[in-house]
């Protein structure tokens, strides 16, 4: 007999968290949360409405709007994954471009934003039977989720990773080395943030998916899922 859990899996940029978590989420027949694209769609507001410049944020003007801002996800029929929608407008293209990718981090730092969507995302679970990949899900999130992972990978493997995504979507992309650097400024920024910063959880199952292909990745879920939803017969 099998319990409905919480499935945490947490870890770096690029390391390919959320392709493993939907995978994982279509197959046992729980739901889904790109708690990344949350950040990433408060980042894309803050942009759109001047709030978030190369000389620095508009701290207050975002505080004062986040009431306004409402996040929802939406099944998209023809890719079969769940797109983000900005008040009630789709922006899941917007939010995968690389800038703000680099911004996200900066959104994330911020008390309030980090509040605002932690109480949506532990909403979102309540019932249980969810799947959330974030950076603080296992250690900020839920806590006391009944199966979380931390996914890590070399940084150049993260680096191509991201390089492929961008041709694919017929972005600029830039040279694997700058790929690289910026991923790792943005793992420094995650991991050294005052608030609910990018840490394994101490009961987390590492994950290295550097030379793991999607198939074996997804082998590996699906065991550790087994093993955390079993109850033990009396």
């Amino acid at each position: 007999m099998n319990k409905k859990i919480i499935v945490a899996i947490d870890g770096h940029s690029s390391c390919g968290k959320s392709t493993m978590a939907r995978k994982l989420a279509a197959q046992i027949g729980y739901i889904y949360v790109d708690t990344g694209a949350m950040y990433r769609g408060v980042t894309l507001y803050a942009l759109r409405h001047g709030y978030l410049t190369d000389e620095g944020l508009d701290e207050e003007a975002l505080r004062r709007d986040m009431p306004q801002i409402e996040l929802s996800f939406k099944l998209n029929s023809e890719t079969a994954r769940p797109d983000l929608y900005l008040n009630g407008k789709c922006v899941e293209q917007e939010i995968r471009s690389l800038e703000v990718g680099q911004y996200a981090s900066r959104i994330a730092t911020l008390d309030f934003v980090r509040e605002a969507l932690t109480a949506q995302q532990q909403a979102m679970g309540r019932a249980k039977g969810i799947v959330m990949d974030g950076r603080d899900i296992g250690t900020n999130v839920f806590p006391e989720a009944e199966l979380k992972v931390f996914v890590t990978a070399s940084p150049m493997i993260r680096a191509e990773r991201r390089r492929l995504e961008l041709l694919e979507k017929g972005e600029a992309v830039p040279s694997l080395e700058e790929i690289c650097a910026q991923l790792q400024e943005r793992d420094y920024r995650d991991s050294h943030r005052a608030v609910a910063p990018l840490r394994q959880a101490p009961d987390a199952i590492v994950l290295d998916n550097s030379h793991l292909s999607i198939e074996e990745q997804h082998a590996r879920l699906v065991e550790l899922f087994a093993q955390a939803s079993s109850t033990p017969q009396p």
